[in-house]
């Protein structure tokens, strides 16, 4: 098996998702976290984007591979490493998954705007957003205690990244955001406990998340 180390931001969700993935895999990887805001040479030289996450997958044979971009790394460990599948193997459903993925990714976007708010107005009208997205995951007929039942999978990946922002805050303006969607706050909680999500961030992230919040002046931090 080639050895695998995933390029990594301590807050980055979208490396949270790679974290995750592995970590379900049970497949063992190093892990490499760069200053975004003072990126290394080496790393401004293999990053097509300068983001993370990327995952270097260096051959037995001594070929050394760098994949960018979370979906497409996500793909390639589900095709090429052992462990449970984490797509349904029937074709249609699995585009479906793939198609909520890409909700997930817009549905971290809104949440990410609402929890970056500098004013009430763009809070509320982030929120607004927020909640139309949890509205329809709401309405999702196989939700609960995973996205597709008993079954953790990619979509249940993307997602816990988002759910832990709230997690971490706990806030009751924050709770109320879940209030009027008791599925998705039953989903939320459950995935919260859940081994690989746990272990996909170190344990001083909610302490830098709240950091980070602080020096970027957010609204929501004034009665934290």
């Amino acid at each position: 098996m080639p050895t695998l180390t995933l390029i990594s931001h301590p807050l980055c969700p979208f490396v949270q998702r790679a974290a995750i993935v592995l970590l379900e895999k049970q497949v063992p990887f190093q892990r490499i976290n760069v200053d975004l805001s003072d990126k290394p040479a080496w790393f401004l030289e293999i990053s097509p984007t300068g983001k993370v996450p990327m995952l270097q997958v260096q051959e037995a044979g001594g070929s050394n591979e760098v994949l960018f971009e979370s979906v497409a790394i996500c793909e390639y460990l589900q095709e090429t490493q052992p462990g449970p599948s984490l797509y349904p193997d029937d074709p249609l459903a699995r585009a479906k998954h793939r198609a909520w993925i890409e909700f997930g990714s817009a549905t971290l976007a809104e949440a990410w705007g609402y929890l970056n708010a500098k004013d009430h107005v763009t809070a509320n009208v982030k929120a607004t957003s927020l909640k139309d997205k949890l509205a329809q995951l709401e309405k999702v007929p196989s939700l609960g205690p995973y996205f597709d039942g008993e079954t953790f999978g990619m979509v249940d990946v993307v997602f816990a990244p988002v759910f832990r922002y709230f997690d971490v805050l706990e806030t009751d303006r924050d709770a109320s955001l879940f209030a009027d969607f008791p599925r998705v706050n039953a989903w939320r909680k459950k995935l919260r406990v859940r081994a690989s999500v746990i272990a996909a961030v170190s344990t001083d992230y909610p302490a830098l998340f709240r950091a980070h919040l602080r020096r970027q002046q957010v609204l929501l931090m004034e009665k934290i």
